[in-house]
């Protein structure tokens, strides 16, 4: 696969017993990695040994330092050089697996950015039979941009996969993606004014999710995937909706298990695997992956027992 992760990042991962806001608090067992929602992808298909490449930008002095990071990692980086610095995210956990993540936007992108990104992703369509378009895109960056590389990948004879949110996910439905993978936070902010990302496992998450997946199918979408954290999956395209029940599993870290969940199907459908059981792939994985205490990573041997 492909993967268009534009706007990476430096994550700051820390834990604390108790996250008090208004309070000085100290932190402990602080990891610094790059990172990103095309980049956990990116580290997802290198552990299911799906052939990948990312492509995203990197911005100045931190960009380089967080792109050398990248390649220690194994992973293959086509990184286009801009202005600006790299941004940074904080991710606080507490006992328990509740998660809290400070997003900054990225600097802002010239045109020619992301002229230059459309270019890179045209040479490696021939190479890969799915392209992922994965996170939040940076200032200035067209917001369409997603859409613009659906229909490129479109026109290569290529599938698509999108997991966005905001207007990166609205725009990219009129250029008709073949899967969509957004949580229900962010299905629901763009279809009915959410003003939340947040992923939950309500006792009526599998109604919500279910009607959020069949009315991104009526926007454009060719088939939705829209997650409920815990809950499940809910799975549209052309007739009744079907729901995936998530395993049972002790969440350590929640954050980029929806990127897993983005890699497994993508390299499953990459594979020919049916959509409702690449699907039931990247449940299986995601599952995996919350129990991991670094985003992105999972265990493929925990992930195939989840499976079974």
């Amino acid at each position: 696969m492909i993967i268009a992760g534009p706007n990476l990042t430096i994550d700051r991962t820390s834990r604390i017993a108790e996250l008090r806001p208004g309070e000085v608090l100290r932190v402990s067992d602080v990891a610094v990695t790059p990172g990103g929602k095309g980049l956990n992808v990116a580290r997802a298909a290198l552990l299911l040994r799906a052939p990948a490449s990312l492509v995203g930008f990197i911005p100045g002095y931190t960009g380089r330092a967080a792109a050398a990071m990248i390649a220690e990692e194994g992973i293959t980086l086509q990184g286009i050089d801009v202005a600006g610095e790299i941004r940074s995210t904080a991710i606080v956990l507490e006992p328990g697996g509740r998660a809290t993540v400070l997003n900054e936007p990225g600097p802002f992108l010239e045109r020619d950015g992301w002229v230059a990104l459309e270019a890179v992703v045209d040479d490696d369509l021939a190479d890969h039979g799915v392209l992922v378009c994965s996170g939040s895109l940076p200032p200035g960056a067209p917001e369409d941009g997603y859409g613009l590389l659906v229909a490129r990948a479109r026109d290569a004879g290529r599938r698509s996969v999108v997991d966005a949110a905001g207007g990166a996910l609205a725009a990219c439905l009129s250029a008709y993606p073949d899967v969509v993978v957004p949580n229900l936070g962010e299905a629901e902010g763009v279809l009915f004014g959410r003003v939340d990302e947040a992923v939950d496992a309500a006792p009526d998450a599998r109604p919500r999710a279910e009607r959020a997946a069949l009315e991104l199918v009526r926007r454009g979408a060719e088939a939705a995937v829209v997650t409920a954290a815990a809950a499940g999956a809910a799975v549209a395209w052309d007739g009744e909706p079907v729901w995936i029940e998530a395993p049972r599993v002790h969440v350590v870290n929640p954050i980029g298990a929806g990127d897993v969940l983005t890699a497994a199907l993508a390299a499953a459908l990459e594979r020919g695997v049916a959509l409702v059981e690449a699907v039931r792939e990247g449940v299986a994985a995601a599952s995996a992956a919350v129990e991991h205490p670094v985003a992105g990573r999972f265990d493929p041997a925990r992930m195939r027992a989840l499976l079974r």
